[in-house]
């Protein structure tokens, strides 16, 4: 038996349970596709970006040479084009060392093209590059095509752009297979042990980067790449993390941001326990919207009410932490790892079968296809291999963008309240901070704040009233602090809503994108 395909392209990239040491499903927040589209149109051949003399004329004191390089786009991946551009590793000290931003373009395929449209996919951690190559003929219309390039860029510390390294293919699966304890005192000594020594391999593998891929340093980068593409504006497509990333951007370079797409808002005045609790109680809510619809299903391997197939699937987690089981190709699978298969379909609707069929599976006592899709959300292939650094990225952002709270009270007083907040998967989302607690380099971001947006072109925001990763009122409340925005809501199941939502909100966006015509604030889909 097979798992189905996970066919929408919001999928977690979360850090599956302890996937790198660490004890939480940390589920923050990536709209990414699995399975490109037919690559259709764009052209092909080698291309030389001479910059703006206006442009790079405006460039911040000391970034002169950033701004005004060229950059040269080369053929790759059929029909697509790629470049490096040179940005400053330590923007406080811009003549010092640099770093490369990989960056990936799908060219315009209409004759009057507006200019650019970057795109973030989400993360922190996950691959705009690839997003773009896999995504960008299918999730984005023929209209926005026609008159942008899609231009996908992978951030600091990510893949292909002075990238966050820490283990070894190896030893990404024997950290994702050992089983912790932390509500002891004996369990959480040995986490916080693990994770210090998976922090010391990170600092001696990645370098001076791993203390520079905050969010603020890559909201700058996003300024260099619309220098060296010739846009005077920024016109911006951000999804989940992205929408962080964005609204940074926003509040640095007010007077540079064109059209600017913010969809699966994450609110920026919200703490790292914040986040996480408002996180639990979606996928909380999510897990009872998919076993509702799972009940009204011919092949629900669940019975009675909601409630009672809620029930047994939280049977299921107990039984696997109680009894780890093995798999086909040998591995284990306690309570974290079938916890994080669990949730990864929850991000999309669409993928709801693959995870009735796994669940269908574990009832008969087969977690090969709980584990699958627990790869799935680690980025690791049927072979073995890891095709990410994803789960490093992840934490080496968050830790120098969110302060953490490590004292074991703290957390132990956290699990509690996301224990209440979702009595199925809360326990699963405690001790996140224990990635935080022994890393090399200090928060850069000293607490969460409110962004604030002083530009004269308006911004959307797109909010999912069933999205279990970015709660819709994360949505509302990061309009309301940009201002000058209109909030789009749509009312549908999973995470982020332009690509997969019905055409009420696709219309609304192509146009904003397109014609610069902002739809009505407080618009319902």
């Amino acid at each position: 038996m097979s798992t189905p395909p996970l066919t929408a392209r919001s999928r977690s990239f979360a850090t599956a349970v302890r996937a790198a040491g660490a004890m939480a499903v940390v589920l923050f927040l990536t709209s990414c596709t699995l399975f490109g589209g037919s690559q259709d149109g764009g052209q092909q051949g080698n291309s030389t970006g001479q910059a703006d003399p206006s442009i790079a004329a405006a460039a911040p004191e000391g970034l002169e040479d950033f701004y005004s390089q060229s950059v040269v786009w080369e053929s790759c991946e059929e029909e697509m084009q790629c470049a490096k551009v040179k940005a400053p590793l330590n923007y406080a000290k811009p003549d010092g060392e640099t770093i490369e931003l990989a960056a990936l373009k799908i060219p315009s395929s209409g004759k009057d093209k507006q200019g650019s449209l970057l795109v973030n996919p989400g993360g922190p951690g996950a691959s705009g590059y690839d997003f773009v190559r896999d995504a960008g003929f299918t999730n984005f219309s023929d209209k926005v095509r026609a008159n942008y390039d899609l231009i996908g860029f992978d951030p600091r510390g990510v893949k292909r752009s002075a990238p966050v390294t820490c283990l070894t293919d190896k030893e990404r699966d024997e950290a994702r297979a050992k089983i912790y304890t932390p509500e002891t005192d004996a369990g959480l000594a040995t986490l916080l042990a693990d994770n210090k020594a998976i922090a010391e391999k990170c600092a001696q593998q990645t370098g001076p980067a791993l203390g520079h891929i905050d969010t603020v340093s890559a909201a700058k980068d996003l300024d260099i790449l619309r220098a060296v593409v010739n846009d005077a504006k920024l016109n911006y497509a951000g999804f989940s993390y992205g929408t962080f990333l964005g609204a940074t951007y926003a509040s640095l370079f007010p007077d540079n941001v064109g059209r600017m797409l913010l969809d699966g808002a994450v609110d920026p005045s919200l703490g790292a326990e914040d986040i996480t609790l408002g996180q639990a109680k979606a996928f909380d809510k999510a897990l009872h919207a998919y076993v509702g619809h799972c009940l009204r299903q011919e092949s629900c391997p669940l019975s009675g009410t909601v409630e009672d197939g809620v029930q047994q699937i939280s049977d299921m987690i107990q039984s696997v932490t109680a009894n780890p089981r093995e798999a086909k190709d040998g591995r284990i699978v306690g309570g974290n790892t079938f916890a994080s298969g669990l949730i990864v379909p929850l991000y999309a609707n669409e993928n709801w079968p693959a995870l009735t069929q796994a669940l269908e599976a574990a009832t008969k006592g087969d977690v090969s296809l709980m584990l699958r899709l627990a790869d799935l959300g680690a980025n690791r292939s049927s072979n073995g291999k890891y095709t990410s650094n994803t789960t490093f990225a992840f934490s080496a952002i968050n830790c120098l963008d969110y302060p953490m709270n490590s004292d074991p009270a703290a957390m132990r007083e956290e699990e509690q309240k996301l224990r209440e907040a979702s009595p199925t998967l809360g326990y699963f989302f405690a001790y996140g901070a224990t990635n935080c607690t022994n890393w090399p380099y200090k928060n850069v971001r000293s607490a969460p704040a409110a962004v604030e947006y002083t530009g004269e072109s308006p911004i959307v925001v797109v909010g999912t009233t069933g999205d279990p990763a970015t709660p819709v009122e994360w949505a509302s409340s990061l309009r309301k602090q940009l201002g000058n925005a209109s909030l789009l809501t749509w009312k549908g199941e999973g995470h982020t809503a332009y690509g997969r939502a019905n055409s009420c909100i696709g219309d609304a966006v192509d146009s904003y994108l397109v014609e610069g015509k902002k739809p009505a604030d407080n618009t319902v889909c």
